[in-house]
């Protein structure tokens, strides 16, 4: 026991980022069980959009979209979503709902606000656009 605590003792720093790094990990497991939405594959994704006619809502620039996106997508800015200007999304409730950004991380934010904004069904795309062009899936700029 005196080993450990003379450890603390010559190295407070990296004792702390190890606490930080593991209090860090815990809000993320936590945040994740207790989110309404889910982080779904690309594979998933095509079966849901192929056999549940799911809708994909692109929270990506303007620029960006018209560079390519998922067939059928709709872009949607993610402070229309935050200020609930979304009312022809209103229409895709009951609808399954796929949230896609570049990287998933505001793809997330939009799937939370969606969640509490009454929709039904969720899903968040894991590695948004990057990881769906990285497997070849299809993409269109129209």
């Amino acid at each position: 026991m005196q080993e450990y605590i003379d450890f603390f003792q010559a190295h407070p720093i990296l004792v702390c980022v190890w606490v930080m790094l593991f209090i860090a990990l815990i809000v993320a497991s936590v945040r994740v069980m207790l989110s309404k939405f889910t982080v779904i594959s690309q594979q998933e994704a095509v079966q849901l959009i192929n056999k549940q006619n799911a809708m994909v809502f692109d929270v990506r620039s303007q620029d960006a979209f018209k560079k390519g996106h998922v067939v059928n997508a709709i872009q949607v800015s993610l402070s229309d979503i935050k200020n609930q200007q979304t009312t022809q999304l209103s229409k895709y409730k009951v609808r399954p709902v796929i949230t896609v950004c570049d990287l998933g991380q505001q793809s997330e934010q939009a799937a939370d606000l969606l969640t509490k904004q009454g929709f039904e069904q969720v899903f968040n795309l894991k590695g948004g656009m990057n990881e769906w062009n990285a497997q070849n899936l299809p993409v269109t700029t129209k």
